[in-house]
């Protein structure tokens, strides 16, 4: 199966290290700039057959592809993945689908029309304990759901910033909940029914003036099945990441996931005993080298067999919308005061610019 991948930054290395783990000719990278896949043939010595484009339509009209990844800035993933969709290339998209709820319908809509398959890449869904839990989930074994939390405590300091210019600013990016926080957002909306009838939010930029939008954020979701969400995420913890932890609660379960990016169990508690907690927390336990964790390799999987057999994959680009209409919720509701009821149709980072523009 052909593959390349668009945007060779900070990201990019999972996305190479897990093609070549799932066995994908690696046919040509992208980037504006070609220090950086220089850097990624030489790091995973990939063949000198590896052809190298600074600009992505050009590789879209010479080169026989079947699965594209896009990892570029958040803000030019929607415009590449509507080109590879038209040429008719299959797609993981990295998080954020999109900055804009217009963009990711237009994703969602024209991937249906042309029969591609568009994978939003929250691989945090294949983790061993998240996958642990939404089986517990699916099972029936919390019974009736009454509230779960999502708590992303991370650092990110002005070298993170520097390193590239476009983080932090509401045209190609958003802030710690569209950047750092979304993750963990999907997983609770996904495992409390998804459904969301009401949010109410704060954002913040407490602590760094030099970026365009916020660095914290604090929600209260309400769900259409009667269950409640709390979000809580920030890039300001002293002085390194602390935690990415998910709680769930119901009326015969009660479950914890944490460590770098929720792949430990911390606690794991069910009426039913159908299994020993301390066992389950023994064998459902990783711990990567950093928070983007070891889930791309089975996303990839998992896109690589639903193109090869024509279902949608596991994280589909309707997913990837419905991440993001919830933090743009929170945006929303933060900046107007106000409950924000979904479904958003009309929403964009950008309807958020100069919110916290410093003096």
């Amino acid at each position: 199966m052909n593959y390349a991948l668009i945007g060779c930054g900070r990201i990019s290395f999972n996305h190479v290290a897990a093609a070549l783990e799932n066995h994908l000719n690696i046919v040509a990278l992208c980037d504006v700039d070609p220090s950086h896949m220089e850097e990624k043939i030489e790091k995973f010595s990939l063949p000198a057959t590896v052809k190298k484009y600074t600009d992505y339509r050009e590789m879209l009209k010479n080169e026989k592809l079947d699965l594209i990844a896009i990892a570029t800035e958040s803000g030019k993933h929607a415009a590449i993945a509507l080109d590879c969709i038209e040429a008719g290339v299959n797609l993981i998209i990295e998080k954020p689908i999109a900055l804009s709820l217009a963009d990711a319908d237009k994703i969602v809509a024209l991937a249906e029309e042309k029969g591609v398959n568009v994978c939003a890449c929250h691989q945090n869904r294949f983790n061993k304990s998240v996958q642990k839990i939404r089986e517990a989930m699916e099972e029936g074994r919390f019974g009736r759901l009454f509230h779960g939390t999502a708590h992303i405590r991370w650092n990110r300091g002005p070298s993170y910033y520097e390193q590239a210019p476009w983080r932090g600013t509401w045209e190609q990016d958003g802030g710690a909940l569209m950047n750092q926080c979304i993750h963990n957002i999907d997983l609770l909306r996904w495992m409390m029914g998804d459904e969301v009838d009401e949010v109410m939010a704060y954002t913040d930029n407490l602590n760094h003036d030099y970026i365009a939008a916020e660095d914290l954020g604090i929600a209260v979701v309400r769900f259409k099945n009667g269950a409640y969400g709390i979000v809580e995420g920030t890039t300001n913890i002293y002085p390194k990441n602390l935690e990415e932890t998910l709680y769930l609660f119901g009326e015969k379960g009660t479950v914890k996931a944490g460590g770098k990016s929720v792949n430990v169990i911390e606690e794991w508690l069910f009426g039913d005993e159908k299994d020993d907690p301390d066992e389950v927390k023994a064998r459902f336990h990783e711990n990567p080298p950093n928070v983007y964790g070891f889930g791309h390799n089975p996303l990839y999987a998992d896109v690589i067999d639903a193109i090869r057999t024509g279902r949608k994959p596991y994280v589909d680009a309707s997913a990837g919308r419905r991440a993001l209409e919830l933090v743009l919720a929170i945006y929303l509701s933060a900046a107007e005061h106000r409950p924000v009821k979904l479904p958003l149709t009309a929403c964009s980072t950008l309807d958020f610019k100069g919110r916290f523009d410093h003096e």
